[in-house]
């Protein structure tokens, strides 16, 4: 049970006391009746909530797949740059959602943002194995010995030896190449790194996969939109 003040206030219909304010001019019912008492009692979840008429959707958590574009920043908050947080609606932003790991900022592709921090600990924690599948295009040819370096594990420049990671070559010839790359950690640029140590540079970058969803590729860059119930299970059960 949660107070009724306390509900509408997390679905954005302001300040406690202008909550108190807008139930007390009737404009609120639950379960068909009018409520005067903004204190009162309530299961969000199983009772019907109407403001000035309109039935509210009550969500302790929200769950978004965005196509994140370059040049924004995976953060809630930048002095200098406009965030992921701030290409949302506000009827999510309410929720002070915050993005799950981060994506650099000139790097593109999928990624979630949700207000469940267990959710957002277990998907970034090393611990969990949780794979994040990258499409890359490199300035060089990348070969198999590129391959089997991943494989082992790639020594960063500050001397940080990464998990085995998986690097996959779909094309390779004089004018660059095009991989995919599947690491499970996420440290500060850490593909970029990872090709710096065998001597190449990462042009583009684009993150395609991340533990057990799939980027919508129908979902242009700055695009989001809810997960569906499948894929919240699917990301739960990774």
């Amino acid at each position: 049970m949660e107070r009724l003040d306390k509900v509408l206030a997390n679905l954005g219909y302001g300040t406690r006391k202008e909550v108190k304010a807008l139930v007390k001019s009737g404009a609120v019912e639950v379960d068909e009746v009018l409520v005067k008492d903004s204190g009162m009692n309530i299961d969000p979840e199983k009772s019907e909530i109407k403001v000035n008429g309109e039935i509210i959707r009550y969500r302790k958590y929200i769950y978004l797949m965005m196509n994140k574009p370059d040049g924004v920043v995976s953060a809630t908050f930048d002095n200098y740059d406009e965030t992921v947080v701030d290409l949302l609606d506000e009827e999510y932003q309410v929720f002070k959602p915050f993005p799950v790991g981060r994506l650099d900022k000139d790097t593109v592709g999928l990624l979630l943002i949700t207000n469940d921090g267990e959710l957002n600990h277990r998907l970034i924690s090393p611990k969990w194995h949780v794979d994040k599948v990258y499409y890359a295009e490199i300035d060089k040819v990348v070969n198999e010995d590129d391959v089997n370096a991943f494989k082992r594990g790639i020594t960063l420049d500050d001397d940080y030896k990464c998990l085995p990671g998986k690097l996959e070559i779909v094309k390779a010839d004089e004018d660059g190449s095009q991989v995919y790359v599947t690491i499970q950690e996420g440290k500060f640029h850490q593909v970029k790194r990872m090709f710096e140590a065998v001597n190449k540079k990462v042009v583009y970058l684009k993150r395609v996969k991340f533990g057990g969803l799939d980027l919508d590729e129908t979902l242009e860059e700055g695009e989001y939109r809810e997960l569906t119930e499948e894929e919240l299970n699917a990301l739960k059960e990774v």
